[in-house]
């Protein structure tokens, strides 16, 4: 944990929240600033800042409640589905560095634009290339 860290001090109840799950290793909480109703942020308890730097078992942690909250959150809300997020990084809109992931709760017509993204199309020289070099990486 940092001292500066916004998440971080809620995760050790240093700011006030409203925690809807909390284990030794992960605290979810809604947003301050909801999408929709019900829009939960779930984060690991340990400084990570973003999911590149997240060890393996936190994410299996995190994802485990992430399924846990999202099926309570679609009984509850009457949501008819939901989004899961996380943003990486400034450029993606990651607008605190610390990992979270978001449960948004979808409801038919509630003109969220998530799933309206511009869509190009996939070049074969391009897309084989991409394929060779994440299979050498990894």
């Amino acid at each position: 944990m940092t001292d500066e860290c916004l998440f971080c001090k809620i995760a050790k109840h240093e700011i006030q929240s409203y925690v809807v799950y909390e284990d030794n290793d992960i605290i979810a909480f809604l947003d301050i600033k909801p999408v929709s109703k019900g829009h939960t942020v779930i984060i690991p308890k340990e400084h990570f800042t973003n999911i590149s730097d997240a060890s393996d078992e936190i994410l299996k942690k995190i994802i485990v409640v992430v399924k846990k909250l999202s099926n309570a959150l679609m009984k509850i809300t009457h949501a008819k589905g939901f989004n899961v997020c996380v943003n990486n990084f400034k450029a993606a809109g990651q607008l605190v560095d610390h990992l979270h992931f978001h449960i948004i709760p979808r409801y038919e017509n509630d003109g969220l634009t998530l799933d309206k993204q511009p869509q190009g199309e996939l070049d074969k020289d391009e897309a084989e290339e991409i394929v060779d070099k994440i299979k050498t990486i990894l």
